[in-house]
């Protein structure tokens, strides 16, 4: 039996902005996982995931190529991992095999509903590294990270891969993405282990230390949301003012950069400007765009962590799910989490989760 586990991540700062190359935001990694487990088979291979009520998908091979004996199935992430991991594999000279795979998740709640932390990035970095080992091939974190990439284009190409990063090193992370077209370019020229071990333009990913007084804090609006149609949404209006959106790139660039430095000083007091800076250059782009950012739930959210002086912003595409707080010290934490729970916002216990491993 061979285990992979994968955390979910929060984005703190640089939303939107980051699905565009060279564009920073930070994020980090959390302590709720998604686990995949292998278990080499005979003949027939399936998938079981608990999200899905334990059903399996079998599959079969048909010349090497993983074939589904269902027709509708709700693992494209996974299929997409196994078909770019197995495909790397197959270029090392490995010979493909059947396994049981099962995915075990606790970025949701227990009634389902997703708290906007990631699962699918996280479901994906977790089955590539449980297939990297499988087949007894390098799984560090550079070939995880373009692998789940790869797999993630496939299936959604408009996000930037912030998620993946986070799952895959964990911790306070700084990131910003690669050229989408030219890693499109490139793959209709080389194959998986060329592309791969090619540097990727804009890539870059920069571990941060938090300093010892910030606090983070996550609430929880209880209204999921699509980040991938709220991503449509902006990258359809932003069109109608090309102007307006290179102005907010550019101050989204300098915001995330000034919060960059402000980790690197152990300035806690400049992360929460900050903070507060992205907040609303993300409330203009929503005004701009006419895109629902930050709901009525988030903007309670922030409001009553401002009251407590913690610097609060929705967390990711917005439109529900999470919102963090920062705050300079552990006093007045329990009376915002009071005031929360009476306005229905739900704080999440999770702490940062910072990998040990190479």
């Amino acid at each position: 039996m061979i285990e992979a586990s994968a955390p979910g991540k929060l984005y703190i700062a640089g939303e939107y902005a980051v699905v565009e190359p060279g564009h920073p935001a930070i994020l980090v990694a959390v302590d709720q996982f998604i686990t995949v487990s292998l278990e080499k088979s005979e003949h027939v291979g399936s998938i079981t995931s608990f999200q899905y009520g334990n059903l399996p998908v079998l599959w079969k091979r048909e010349n090497d190529r993983l074939v589904l004996d269902k027709r509708e199935n709700p693992f494209h992430y996974i299929l997409a991992a196994i078909r770019l991991t197995e495909e790397y594999a197959k270029e090392q000279g490995k010979e493909l095999s059947f396994y049981h795979l099962t995915v075990n998740s606790e970025l949701d709640s227990s009634q389902g509903k997703k708290y906007g932390l990631g699962s699918s990035a996280a479901v994906t970095v977790a089955t590539v590294q449980a297939l990297c080992r499988f087949y007894g091939i390098t799984d560090n974190k550079n070939v995880v990270f373009k692998l789940a990439a790869l797999a993630h284009l496939s299936v959604k190409s408009n996000g930037s891969c912030g998620d993946v990063a986070a799952s895959v090193y964990g911790g306070w992370l700084a990131f910003t993405t690669f050229d989408r077209d030219w890693v499109s370019e490139q793959q209709e020229q080389k194959n998986v282990k060329e592309l791969i071990e090619m540097e990727w333009p804009h890539l870059s990913f920069t571990p941060l230390t938090p300093p010892k007084d910030l606090r983070l804090v996550i609430g929880w609006t209880g209204s999921p949301a699509s980040t991938s149609h709220l991503v449509d949404e902006v990258t359809t209006k932003r069109r109608q003012d090309a102007m307006a959106y290179e102005t907010f790139l550019e101050e989204s660039r300098r915001c995330v950069n000034t919060m960059i430095q402000a980790f690197q000083e152990g300035n806690v007091e400049e992360i929460q400007h900050q903070i507060r800076n992205n907040r609303q250059l993300l409330l203009k782009m929503s005004q701009d765009t006419s895109v629902t950012i930050e709901t009525p739930a988030l903007s309670r959210l922030c409001k009553m962590a401002e009251e407590f002086n913690g610097a609060a912003k929705s967390s990711g595409a917005g439109g529900g799910d999470c919102g963090i707080v920062i705050f300079n010290r552990k006093e007045g934490l329990l009376s915002l989490i009071t005031d929360w729970e009476k306005e229905g916002i739900t704080n999440l216990p999770l702490h940062v989760y910072k990998k040990t491993d190479a």
